[in-house]
């Protein structure tokens, strides 16, 4: 398997589309529209074109990843992290590694743009082995319930969250249907 990563294309929407909700389609803890949320965080303020990435294997695109803006605030300060949601791999292409490039080449693109952290709600057991422990150990939280091991954060850079803590402050479009 040959795979590269790149950044995103315009002519790379459609795939992205069907791509996202087929990797999200069988999953319970899935609302399904997670295709929707590329399409509306693309328009927003938070949107980084240079974090929205696709893994292509001879010229076909197999899987996306996206890294948008957002804030963790608290009643003294706030301070700017990304949000990984969600990242994507067709079906046929999952169990490959895939997934961890994407993750992998996100981060290190995000570091060199000078983001010093990521926070994300996902799967306990995946993530942590991209660096993510539970965003609850930094004090920083999300306004939403959900078991606390599901959200978690990453330090890009040693440090990158010290004396950061407050609420994750997400896009308006996570939340429109």
């Amino acid at each position: 398997m040959n795979a590269i990563v790149r950044q995103e294309k315009f002519d790379d929407h459609k795939a992205v589309f069907d791509i996202t909700e087929l990797a999200f389609r069988n999953l319970e803890i899935s609302e399904h529209n997670e295709q929707f949320l590329v399409e509306r965080l693309r328009k927003s303020a938070a949107f980084i074109p240079e974090l929205s990435l696709v893994a292509e294997i001879d010229g076909k695109v197999v899987g996306h990843i996206l890294l948008t803006k957002i804030l963790i605030k608290n009643e003294q300060s706030e301070h700017e992290s990304l949000s990984l949601a969600p990242v994507s791999v067709h079906p046929d292409f999952q169990k490959m590694g895939i997934g961890a490039m994407l993750i992998q080449t996100a981060h290190q693109k995000a570091k060199e743009l000078g983001y010093k952290s990521v926070v994300l709600v996902g799967h306990p057991h995946y993530y942590p082995r991209f660096g993510y422990c539970k965003a609850s150990d930094f004090g920083i939280k999300f306004h939403f319930d959900a078991p606390d091991e599901v959200f978690m954060a990453n330090e890009l850079i040693t440090n990158g969250l010290k004396g950061v803590n407050g609420y994750v402050e997400l896009p308006k479009e996570f939340f429109e249907k």
